[in-house]
């Protein structure tokens, strides 16, 4: 059984309500809701009664206002909670026309990006044969969000779309596991944004993705990243320049490489790779020289004798590009996918220095 509260105002204030089932019409507990704690079950919450309108999925964890859960308004009006406990398996087929016709593909893993990864910006139908997946309707977990069961899909509008545009797509892995009475949950992270350099001042402490910080601190001058790896961004809704960063004590913005004291969003990396593999190419679309290889190159042009990247293949891994040798300047993160042009990895320029791979920690 799950457990949620929900809460009028921000940051966990003024009036609440416990829920521990499913409920069609939330609208005599509460007026409006600004803030939300799953203490346990994953659950979906929707705009409106009867489990209609936007909707969105909630692990266990605290969500100090709304745009942490990417809301698009304080409005709750239904919830429920997802019951079956699916294990560790997760097998998904997407069909490029309604009724399972047109092009097919199966999936068994996270993908930040739909087009990147199998080349489809549409998807009509579907048939989910093993776990729970959301579908997001942009690229890297962000924009309306849908809930798929096991089931068959034929047509976008069975998982509630209105069109049949899916970005990304991510597996529910936050369920508990019972094998011989011992629990175990998925990886988490942990990290602590201090507002003064050495760690000091006011500080908030973040356990999952959030959107908009700016209603936690003010600014950032030091981090603490408990476990992880996080990236930050200096612009709300995961925009900006954005910055990589492992476990251990970053007492000022310049030792994350910042440019500024600005932090406005951040975001857990759940599943770094043990294995990992890119291809760099001199043109765009993959021409040009091209080289592989799997381990960090601290400065590009030893390696190699063109200082700039057109294109890029990430076949394994999780990677970031560095504007400077030695792992200086701006960063850009490159997940699991093809980048045919700079502009893919959010670059201006294609100018880059160092590479180094996203690695996890014990």
């Amino acid at each position: 059984m799950g457990k949620i509260t929900f809460f009028e105002e921000k940051k966990f204030q003024g009036r609440c309500y416990n829920c521990s089932s499913d409920c069609a019409d939330l609208h005599t507990y509460f007026s409006s809701c600004n803030s939300i704690r799953v203490e346990s079950g994953v659950w979906v919450i929707y705009e409106r009664p009867n489990y209609k309108g936007f909707q969105y999925i909630l692990s266990p964890g605290e969500y100090a206002d709304s745009q942490q859960w990417m809301a698009f308004s304080e409005n709750v009006k239904s919830c429920r909670a997802i019951k079956n406990d699916y294990g560790s398996a997760w097998k998904l087929r997407l069909y490029e026309r309604p009724d399972f016709g047109g092009q097919m593909v199966e999936c068994a893993d996270d993908c930040p990006s739909v087009y990147d990864t199998y080349k489809l910006r549409e998807a009509y139908s579907c048939v989910v044969s093993d776990g729970a997946w959301v579908f997001y309707d942009l690229p890297n977990y962000r924009g309306h969000q849908y809930l798929l069961e096991r089931g068959e899909y034929r047509q976008h509008g069975d998982w509630g779309a209105v069109s049949p545009g899916v970005g990304s797509f991510r597996r529910i892995t936050e369920f508990r596991v019972r094998r011989k009475h011992k629990v175990t949950m998925e990886r988490t992270g942990k990290i602590f944004f201090y507002e003064d350099k050495n760690f000091k001042g006011h500080h908030y402490e973040c356990s999952s993705d959030c959107p908009e910080l700016s209603s936690h601190f003010q600014r950032c001058n030091s981090i603490r990243v408990e476990s992880g790896p996080w990236v930050v961004y200096e612009r709300p809704q995961y925009m900006g320049y954005q910055y990589v960063l492992m476990r251990g004590e970053y007492p000022s913005f310049q030792s994350w490489n910042g440019f500024n004291e600005t932090i406005r969003s951040c975001r857990l990396i759940r599943h770094p790779p043990s294995t990992h593999k890119i291809r760099i190419y001199e043109r765009p679309d993959f021409s040009g020289q091209m080289i592989e290889f799997s381990e960090d190159m601290p400065s590009l042009v030893d390696r190699w004798r063109h200082r700039d990247i057109q294109s890029a293949h990430v076949q394994d891994g999780i990677w970031i590009f560095y504007e400077h040798p030695n792992y200086r300047g701006r960063q850009y993160l490159l997940e699991k996918g093809e980048y045919r042009q700079h502009a893919e990895w959010g670059a201006m320029q294609p100018s880059v220095g160092s590479i180094r791979r996203v690695v996890d920690q014990p």
